[in-house]
């Protein structure tokens, strides 16, 4: 009792002088609350592909790439808060927000068993050149939080990006896939072979850059390794023209 009292006014103290708002609405959270508030939560525009085998995001890999499983976690809209969210997470170095926001969509797909059977976790990586100027991966981070929730291993460094190809922002479907022709690397196809691999990144628009990684993992480990993809936003279908 008596340290919990002293814990209560710890956190009032702190929440004065740093008050911890909500990173979706801006407003103050509770001490039970951690990065987004219990109301933005609720109406956080979740995909629930992880429910539906046969889903959107799957529908772009076939034919491309012999992916089993594919889901995103939330619906990336505009003039939506979770936007800007995505956003800062991916710009503004928001690492933490990163690992929470994995964590939340890996406690669903875990509900839903799909990482049940997953080896490891591959976060898309980013050029040396990008990653220094940005500071860090968010993938790794969303990785990272998934592997805090499943216990699957993240396997950093078996696959790199060997070229710098330009920003994927505002591109064409044309120009996307064609700015990520063979950018990828497997340094360590030891590492991938014969596994089942999460693949994950932050935002799958086209899919263009998931699916060059992909098929760079398939290629460098002869067809012997199974290949499952996530990503933590995609734009509604009918935002992409289809």
């Amino acid at each position: 009792m008596f340290f919990n009292r002293i814990r209560n006014i710890l956190f009032d103290l702190l929440s004065l002088f740093l008050p911890r708002v909500c990173i979706c609405c801006g407003e103050l959270l509770s001490e039970a609350e951690v990065e987004v508030c219990t109301r933005c939560r609720r109406r956080a525009p979740l995909t629930q592909m992880w429910q539906e085998p046969e889903n959107v995001m799957m529908e772009r890999f076939y034919g491309i790439v012999p992916v089993e499983r594919a889901s995103a976690f939330m619906w990336y809209t505009q003039g939506s808060p979770w936007r800007s969210v995505i956003h800062s997470l991916k710009y503004r170095r928001r690492w933490m927000t990163a690992v929470r926001m994995g964590e939340w969509y890996a406690h669903n797909l875990v509900e839903a068993g799909l990482l049940a059977d997953v080896d490891a976790i591959v976060p898309v990586p980013l050029h040396w050149r990008r990653r220094a100027r940005r500071g860090y991966n968010q993938a790794e981070y969303i990785a990272l939080g998934m592997s805090r929730v499943s216990g699957v291993p993240v396997e950093f460094g078996a696959v790199v990006r060997a070229k710098d190809n330009p920003s994927q922002a505002q591109q064409s479907r044309y120009v996307r896939w064609s700015n990520v022709d063979s950018i990828f690397r497997v340094s360590h196809p030891e590492r991938l072979r014969g596994r089942r691999v999460l693949l994950v990144d932050d935002v799958c628009t086209t899919g263009a850059t998931i699916s060059s990684c992909a098929l760079a993992i398939v290629e460098a480990c002869d067809g012997d390794v199974r290949i499952d993809m996530g990503a933590l936003a995609m734009p509604m279908p009918r935002a992409m023209g289809v």
